[in-house]
């Protein structure tokens, strides 16, 4: 029998195409990349959440000599969201890129680790986590919940005996 995963996501032209509420929070993403410390890859990326409670978060890339041992944005971000409003849910997660060695004129996709760690943040908090993903410029994509981004994912119920 072959089986088939799909799922759509929304894609806008430009900020502009976004509600306020996305545009505030795609500018603060692209605004936090300059927090970055990617001295070795020169490709910052900053993420910023809108909790439950209304709060927000950021968080950015951290690398360290031992490259390619860092940490990227996305997790920096959830361990903080953790850890300051332990059990709150992330309503909506920005993430934007500044590629100092090229463009950043698209949206990139949060890789192997963060799709896992972000699946596991909204099964812990029982709720989806919509991300807007975008570049310092360009088309924007709207995920109506990360979990879409790992099908067929290792959770943490197939440890169980």
């Amino acid at each position: 029998m072959r089986q088939q995963y799909n799922f759509s996501f929304e894609v806008y032209d430009s900020l502009n195409d976004l509600p306020m509420a996305d545009q505030e929070l795609v500018q603060q993403a692209r605004q936090v990349t300059a927090n970055a410390y990617a001295p070795y890859s020169h490709f910052n990326v900053g993420a910023v959440a809108k909790l439950a409670n209304g709060q927000i978060v950021t968080g950015t890339n951290q690398e360290n000599a031992a490259y390619p041992v860092g940490i990227c944005a996305e997790r920096v971000l959830l361990s903080a969201a953790a850890t300051l409003f332990p059990n709150i849910a992330i309503n909506t997660l920005a993430i934007s890129y500044d590629n100092k060695n090229g463009k950043s004129n698209h949206p990139v996709s949060p890789c192997g680790i963060c799709r896992q760690t972000l699946l596991e943040y909204e099964e812990r908090v029982k709720q989806p986590i919509r991300l807007i993903l975008s570049g310092l410029e360009g088309k924007i994509f709207v995920i109506s919940k990360a979990s879409q981004l790992l099908p067929l994912s290792f959770r943490g119920e197939d440890l169980q005996g």
